[in-house]
């Protein structure tokens, strides 16, 4: 029964949080510095997901394969090359590396 309050506690705060974005004055929406961060703030959280998912597991710090895939991955956008081949450089040398380290 407690997963069901859990779910329930979830699901009322997440209705909550959505009502106080709602509730935000529209001129306070307007200001620049909330425009900047807002703009900003998709990035910040996509590379935090990136960076947790490539070097942790269960919990603990891992250099391996995925590390050489995002280096791989930040060399060719710095080198400013299309989506599609950041990709590829990326996902070749994660297969290349665990090919190779096993």
């Amino acid at each position: 029964m407690s997963v069901w309050i859990a779910i329930g506690a979830t699901a009322v705060g997440c209705y909550l949080v959505k009502l106080a974005g709602l509730l935000v004055p529209a001129h306070a929406l307007e200001r620049p510095s909330v425009q900047r961060l807002a703009a900003l703030l998709p990035v910040a959280l996509l590379a935090a997901l990136t960076a947790q998912q490539t070097f942790s597991t269960g919990g603990s710090l891992a250099l391996d394969a995925r590390a050489a895939g995002v280096g791989a991955a930040a060399v060719a956008l710095a080198l400013r090359a299309p989506f599609l081949v950041v990709v590829g450089a990326a996902v070749a040398v994660t297969a290349g590396a665990r090919a190779l380290v096993g």
